[in-house]
This record gives structure tokens, C-alpha cells and sequence, in this order.
């Protein structure tokens, strides 16, 4: 009863019928959107959202905006499940979800002013123009970023937390007893240098030097290929004593293709040399030997950037932020524990990395 006395109160207010007030709340589609902002607004001067069920989406549209291989499961896997997930997670709901490719950088603003005036909420998905992010955040509408981060603090976001994924692999092979390990890193976007990052602090932690020129290679994509042949131009000029227990990869393909390199040089693994990567989605297993990762949220991007949508929806006053999701540690057979290995040089230990 007093529900339904908020509802006539509502209705009365906006000057609308008690069945609109009805289908506003319930998250229904069939509502202008002036008629639907105008019951809002009341219904939250009212005190009714601050109850209102989380999981009713107050929106008709939602665009997602995302680099060109996004679309292409087969030029980026990674983007492609996020808006995999994105679609999962507003599925239950009567909400259309539409497309639109952008440039990361030097974006098409006309198209992107043209495409948000037609949409109630916007998800942009890897895009780091400035001049976009500031336009989404002078338009009054919901605006999420999903594995980018506006600088000047003006729109929230939802990303993996690189850094700390970073960290947690390296330190995992430290705690297996490696201590001569060799990053493998596409640097191609500051995520990865991020990631980076996060290795360099494994080893300061471990008051360990991190030498870039003996424990780093640095490529130029996440192909296997690649991969293979700059791991393998390294195992044949590396000396004995200095050949890594370990390889840290940074993507499954980049860890296929270091086991091939490996598997071409006459070393097993794990037995001789273990391979880690951060990713653990695309291949469980390469040539049959289950791999050790830190799995990078992926699919959870989606879902979590849907709800802080609708937490701005219910309160536009609510200032933005950054959700960063943790990793999981999933530990197969690649890597193997070892202990102190005389035949290896030691690392030269102190409270510096270069």
C-alpha cells in the first residue's frame, strides 16, 4: 500500500500516468527518454531509488564504443570477450545495445557525438583519446571507460589491475625458487607497460636487480611467431650461466611461442626451463603441456562496467572512479618448483632496478 501511495505521489509529481511511473521503475523499454528522466528525477527526490533492486537497468540504449579489432575475434580476443561480456550482462534486461568502432587515439569526434546522441549510457572499451573522454564527460550521460583510464579524473572506469597482475606473476616463479627470469612483453600499450612495472616490482621486492638487457625482451605484437624467433635468437648468444629458469610471458601466444623456441633449442618444459603467462584464456595447454598463468579479468570487465552504470543512473551526483579487478593465479604444469641451481649465476642483489 505504501509503495503504490509512492507511485500515485510520483506519477502526480511528473505529471505522468501511475502505469508509466510503473514501467520507469521496473526498467521497461517502451519510455521516451525526457518522460523516463523526469520520473527519475522524482522518484529520487522521493527516496524511492535508494531502494530500488539493483538489478533493473533504467535505460532504453546503450552503445559500446571500441577499437575497429575489437569486432574481430581473430584480431582481438581479448576486446572481442569484453563485449562478449557486456552483452551477457545487459541480456536479462530490456535495454538495446548497439555498436561503434573508434580509434584508440585521434578518434572520429563527429561520429562520436553523432552515435551519443542516440544512446542513454556509453561503455568505451580500450579508447585513450583525451579529446573523447572530455566530450563524454561534458555530455550529461552515463559514460563508463572499460580497460582505459581518463588522466584528468572526470569519468570512471573499470579495468584489470595490470600492475599488481604483473607483480603477482613474477613474485609466484620467485617463490618456486627462480631467480634468472626472462620477460617476454609487448609494451605495444601502457596496460602492458604497466604490467612491466608490476615485474620490476616483484624483483625490488625481492631485492633482487632487474637488468633489462639480460631479463627483458620486448615485442612488437602478441604473436606467436614473433615470440619464437626473438626467444630463439636470445637462447643461441645467451651464455650457459645465464639462461633462464623461467620465462614470464606476457599473453598465451607469447608463452607458445617461447615454448617452441625452447622446444627447438633442446629444452623441455617444465624440466629445463618453465613458462608462465598473464592471460590463461586462450590456450590451456600448448603442444599438450598445461600452463601455469595469472588469468586477466576479461568477461567480469563487462558485467561490472554495466553496474556502475546503473549506480550513476540512480545517483548522478556520485563522484567517478576506478574499479581495478585482481587476477587469478591458476597453477598447471609448466611451471616446476626448483632450488638453488650452482650451474646459474647468481643475480646481483640490491635495492635498484633499471
Amino acid at each position: 500500500m505504501k509503495q503504490r501511495l509512492k507511485i500515485s505521489e510520483i506519477a502526480a509529481l511528473s505529471g505522468v500516468s501511475i502505469s508509466t511511473v510503473s514501467r520507469v521503475l521496473a526498467g521497461k523499454a517502451n519510455t521516451r527518454a525526457s518522460t523516463r528522466d523526469k520520473v527519475l528525477a522524482v522518484a529520487q527526490q522521493q527516496g524511492v531509488l535508494d531502494n530500488l533492486h539493483s538489478g533493473r537497468l533504467l535505460l532504453n540504449n546503450l552503445m559500446v564504443f571500441a577499437p575497429p579489432r575489437a569486432f574481430d575475434v581473430r584480431s582481438d580476443i581479448f576486446y572481442y570477450k569484453v563485449i562478449q561480456g557486456i552483452a551477457q550482462a545487459i541480456a536479462p534486461h530490456e535495454v538495446r545495445l548497439r555498436y561503434c568502432a573508434l580509434e584508440e587515439n585521434e578518434s572520429d569526434t563527429s561520429l562520436f557525438l553523432e552515435k551519443m546522441q542516440q544512446t542513454d549510457a556509453a561503455l568505451l572499451v580500450g579508447i585513450d583519446d583525451d579529446h573523447i573522454h572530455q566530450l563524454a564527460a561534458e555530455i550529461n550521460k552515463p559514460c563508463v571507460l572499460i580497460n582505459a583510464m581518463d588522466r584528468r579524473m572526470r569519468l570512471s572506469s573499470v579495468s584489470p589491475h595490470h600492475q599488481l597482475i604483473g607483480e603477482s606473476a613474477a613474485r609466484y616463479l620467485f617463490e618456486q625458487g627462480h631467480r634468472q627470469i626472462l620477460s617476454l612483453h609487448c609494451l605495444r600499450r601502457y596496460t602492458m607497460e604497466q604490467r612491466l612495472q608490476g615485474v620490476r616490482d616483484a624483483w625490488h621486492a625481492m631485492n633482487l636487480r632487474f637488468d633489462s638487457r639480460q631479463h627483458l625482451l620486448t615485442l612488437t605484437s602478441f604473436s606467436r611467431l614473433e615470440a619464437a624467433e626473438r626467444l630463439g635468437e636470445y637462447l643461441k648468444h645467451c651464455p650457459l650461466a645465464q639462461r633462464p629458469t623461467a620465462i614470464l610471458a606476457s599473453g598465451d601466444y607469447i608463452a607458445a611461442g617461447a615454448v617452441e623456441a625452447l622446444q627447438q633449442a633442446g629444452l623441455r618444459v617444465p624440466q629445463d626451463v618453465s613458462v608462465m603467462s598473464m592471460d590463461g584464456f586462450n590456450l590451456a595447454a600448448i603442444h599438450d603441456i598445461p600452463l601455469t598463468s595469472v588469468q586477466v579479468p576479461r568477461d567480469e570487465l563487462g558485467a561490472e562496467a554495466v553496474r556502475i552504470v546503473q549506480s550513476m543512473r540512480l545517483n548522478a551526483q556520485a563522484l567517478p572512479g576506478t574499479l581495478l579487478l585482481h587476477g587469478k593465479l591458476v597453477v598447471r604444469e609448466s611451471v616446476r618448483r626448483i632450488r638453488d641451481n650452482p650451474s646459474h649465476a647468481p643475480v646481483q642483489q640490491h635495492g635498484l632496478y633499471d
